[in-house]
């Protein structure tokens, strides 16, 4: 090849090289100005370009992508810093996510541009109201007003501040802490649709799932957050809570089946003590440390479970029953058959409850007549010669004639001595009586009829007469009306 052609391929090569090089530059520019055409056009003031690059926006925030509306905001600014649109936008923007001071310094950036605009000041306003309203919430969830911080939140910060995490999460706490379990569980899951990785949504519902005794759903949700941070200090604490209150009642169950009662009333004490405010696992705790705390004979502190038991669920017919069963302990009888008649009526077809039932009332009846053994002295056990002995000492003691000063108190003392002999020296009338059956004629206190008795010893003779009681009058002299005693 002679140099004339070495040159004239030289200069092709240069040629073609050139034309690709143009080739990529345009390519490169092409891609530019199809990426960044809304922001261009809208710095070139073509206003069809802008609405696309502001309806893109929209439709961001249409389905909550807020940070894809501010990238875009962000990029128009950035691109054209007299955009006052784009200001506008992005400080409702930041407004609306309750970011208050980067909102407030774009609606400022906004006003510079466009001085006394009404719809940005009514905005720049209702941002401070929710700023304002969003820290009043704070404090009055701190102090314990729990209603008043849900106003506050409902009304004001999340009309104005619609997408507010912090305000949405406050309101699921303040549902927690007013025990609206349901909504705190909807409430937070709303928050997990979004995010289903929050782990503060995830802890407050699964503590609103605790506090249902759900507690199966609630260990899901703590072991979920564990799995995204196991370092998470409420995470961790709220677990391994819920394991241990689980192990601890547990434990208390099988004792009662073993039959170790007094290790299952430790057991069920200390479950009680992780968390007093677990009421709808708590109130089975306190109803079965009643029923083991009846079955040891401890009435008192029977009645003080089954009390708790029943300040949280009024209408635990069980717990009824066994206060009523408690309180038979005590000797409480109208308190018994207060509680199992209640019990009763709610459950008519138990017939255990009725037959409890028929207990008490039957012990009500035998603790209002009068006690025939308190009244000579002497036990239930007591041989007839004891019975015997006891009267005789008393009659002799409370003789009319012995007691001249205080006669009227000695004749009816009398009357008792006499009536419980009557009862007790027959051996058909103390039976019925011991088992609690009625007495047609249980002595002179019981409607008349007639009574003699003698009986001697050591000498002298006892003879006590009564016919018809005690007719209008007096002991005088050889006691007249139909009672005689002699010695």
């Amino acid at each position: 090849m002679n140099l004339a052609g070495f040159s004239t391929a030289m200069d092709g090569v240069a040629w073609r090289g050139l034309l690709y090089s143009v080739f990529i530059l345009h390519f490169v520019f092409a891609c530019q100005l199809l990426l960044l055409q809304p922001l261009v056009s809208a710095l070139d003031g073509k206003p069809g370009s802008a609405t696309e690059l502001f309806e893109r926006v929209s439709q961001s925030i249409k389905v909550k992508r807020y940070s894809e509306a501010l990238d875009d905001l962000n990029a128009a600014v950035e691109a054209d810093p007299t955009l006052s649109e784009a200001y506008f936008r992005r400080a409702s923007v930041l407004r609306q996510l309750c970011r208050y001071e980067e909102s407030e310094k774009s609606y400022k950036n906004f006003l510079e541009l466009k001085p006394g605009n009404s719809a940005a000041e009514k905005e720049l306003s209702q941002l401070h109201q929710a700023q304002s309203a969003l820290d009043t919430a704070w404090t009055l969830f701190d102090s314990g007003d729990f209603t008043k911080s849900v106003e506050y939140v409902d009304k004001v910060v999340l009309v104005f501040s619609p997408a507010c995490l912090r305000a949405k999460l406050l309101k699921v706490k303040l549902l927690l802490a007013e025990r609206d379990y349901s909504s705190a569980i909807f409430e937070s899951g709303l928050l997990l649709k979004e995010d289903e990785d929050n782990l503060e949504a995830l802890l407050l519902r699964g503590r609103a799932y605790y506090y249902l005794a759900d507690h199966d759903v609630a260990i899901r949700h703590f072991q979920k957050g564990l799995r995204l941070d196991p370092e998470h200090s409420e995470l961790k604490k709220a677990y391994f809570g819920l394991k241990n209150l689980l192990k601890k009642s547990k434990s208390a169950e099988d004792n009662v089946n073993k039959g170790k009662l007094r290790l299952a009333v430790e057991d069920f004490k200390g479950a009680l003590a992780l968390d007093p405010n677990h009421f709808a696992h708590n109130v089975h705790l306190h109803l079965a440390l009643c029923k083991v705390l009846v079955q040891l004979g401890r009435g008192k502190d029977a009645i003080t479970s089954c009390d708790e038991a029943l300040n949280i669920d009024g209408e635990l017919i069980d717990a009824l029953v066994q206060r009523g069963e408690a309180k038979l302990l005590t000797e409480n009888w109208e308190g018994a058959v207060e509680d199992l008649k209640s019990a009763a009526q709610r459950s008519p077809q138990d017939m255990n409850i009725r037959e409890a039932l028929m207990r008490a009332e039957k012990a009500l009846k035998m603790s209002q007549r009068k006690d025939w053994y308190k009244i000579l002295g002497v036990s239930k056990t007591s041989s007839m010669f004891e019975i015997k002995r006891a009267y005789k000492k008393l009659a002799l003691q409370w003789h009319p004639d012995k007691n001249v000063e205080n006669r009227e108190e000695a004749e009816a003392q009398f009357r008792e001595i006499a009536a419980a002999y009557e009862v007790l020296s027959n051996e058909e009338k103390r039976t019925k009586y011991d088992r609690g059956e009625d007495i047609e004629d249980m002595g002179m206190g019981a409607g008349g009829g007639g009574f003699h008795q003698n009986f001697g010893g050591g000498g002298q003779q006892y003879t006590f007469t009564f016919e018809g009681g005690f007719p209008g009058g007096g002991f005088g002299g050889g006691f007249p009306g139909g009672f005689e005693f002699q010695f």
